[in-house]
């Protein structure tokens, strides 16, 4: 059985998706106002699991404002 991945190393780069035939990366911006977006949108207890810990951390999440590193 293969060695699982930590949720850090996984969703650190973030997500991919597809849409029009296309496959597109969701990166992080932090320090931006879409990263403040992020932020406060997901400063609320359905983001504390070990996926949106690990988003928040790759945004520079503190509370519900996006710092960069």
């Amino acid at each position: 059985m293969p060695k699982k991945k930590s949720a850090a190393k996984k969703y650190a780069d973030g997500t991919t998706y597809r849409a029009n035939g296309k496959t597109y990366k969701r990166v992080s911006a932090p320090g931006t106002k879409r990263g403040d977006a992020f932020c406060a949108r997901t400063n609320n207890a359905s983001y504390k699991t070990a996926k949106g810990r690990a988003r928040r951390k790759a945004w520079g999440c503190s509370g519900s404002k996006s710092r960069k590193k």
